[in-house]
């Protein structure tokens, strides 16, 4: 049985799911309690649950995601949500330093069973300091992980996934999926492993690794080249820490060609850390180097026309593949 519903109520389902099934779960950030999140996420969570385990926080991220690492490290299972992903700079210390860290530092005495809600990406007019792609960061600090979804079942089930994991996970969700109404299974039980990549388009001719919006842009871009006879593989990460090596050395081995289309700046993304590891490690598989498709290095501009610019389409994406291929 399944059914169609969008991505943010799929998010809600899995949030809602779990604090039923977990009284040591707490939900807690901006706006979350009383106006319900600012997507509408956890309306009506406040009158089920209570004040103790739907909380408004003020406008201090490094304050309350440092309360949440002190409850996770007492056992409580915190899903802070910061209001944009932006706003991880503010909470670097607490994230990046204590909660990523924490396992390692007393020796597998203590983890941080906590879930860091970061609604991402461009298109939304939110301007310079409310748009960014920021999951290069994440990926950088060893102890976290890190997922992106793209569709809402993997957004439900890698949330539900994510909050019964044992160690920290940043989930970066793009704001301008919330609305997609798509189909997701009608089971309370369903989850989407962590660490496990998806096929989401088979294909011969070459691959493209992808997360988050950009897999539906990509999915776009390949049928747009199948008219022309170009046949190409979209692999969907979902799961960018831990990655699935396996998953993209298969398709690499199977295509020989790879693009990586991600929404963040080009400098220092994520896409160059796969691009530079398939080089390193896949090289005599490649018939040509790896490109990445990426947004541009600039910040993300308020004008509606500039910020459509400052991140790829589907155009872009196929154009990308034909300068791979040399068609």
């Amino acid at each position: 049985m399944s059914k169609k519903i969008t991505v943010s109520k799929a998010i809600r389902e899995g949030l809602l799911e779990e604090m039923r099934r977990n009284d040591k779960m707490f939900i807690m950030g901006e706006d979350m309690a009383v106006m319900g999140n600012v997507f509408a996420i956890t309306t009506g969570f406040l009158e089920e649950f209570g004040p103790n385990r739907v909380i408004d926080t003020p406008i201090s991220e490094e304050g309350f995601c440092g309360m949440a690492v002190g409850a996770a490290m007492r056992g409580m299972v915190p899903c802070v949500e910061l209001m944009y992903n932006d706003f991880v700079t503010v909470c670097a210390d607490p994230i990046f330093n204590q909660a990523a860290k924490m396992r390692y530092m007393t020796g597998g005495q203590c983890n941080i069973p906590m879930v860091l809600r970061c609604p991402m990406g461009s298109g939304r007019r939110n301007a310079g300091q409310h748009s960014q792609s920021l999951e290069a960061l994440a990926c950088h600090f060893p102890g976290l992980k890190v997922v992106a979804p793209c569709s809402a079942a993997d957004a439900k089930g890698l949330i539900k996934s994510a909050l019964r994991d044992p160690d920290p996970v940043v989930v970066f969700e793009h704001k301008l999926l919330y609305a997609r109404k798509e189909e997701i299974p009608e089971d309370e039980d369903y989850l989407v492993p962590i660490g496990k990549a998806d096929i989401k388009r088979e294909g011969k001719d070459l691959t493209i690794i992808t997360w988050s919006r950009a897999v539906n842009f990509s999915l776009e871009a390949a049928e747009m080249l199948a008219k022309e006879g170009i046949n190409v593989e979209v692999l969907d990460l979902r799961t960018l820490v831990p990655i699935d090596w396996e998953a993209i050395k298969a398709s690499v081995s199977k295509t020989h060609n790879v693009i990586i289309v991600s929404e963040e700046v080009k400098r220092g993304s994520y896409a160059g850390e796969i691009s530079a590891q398939i080089a390193e490690e896949l090289f005599d598989e490649l018939d040509a180097p790896v490109e990445r498709v990426c947004g541009l290095n600039i910040v993300s501009p308020f004008s509606p026309v500039l910020e459509d610019l400052n991140f790829p389409h589907p155009e872009d994406i196929a154009k990308a593949v034909k300068r791979v291929l040399n068609k």
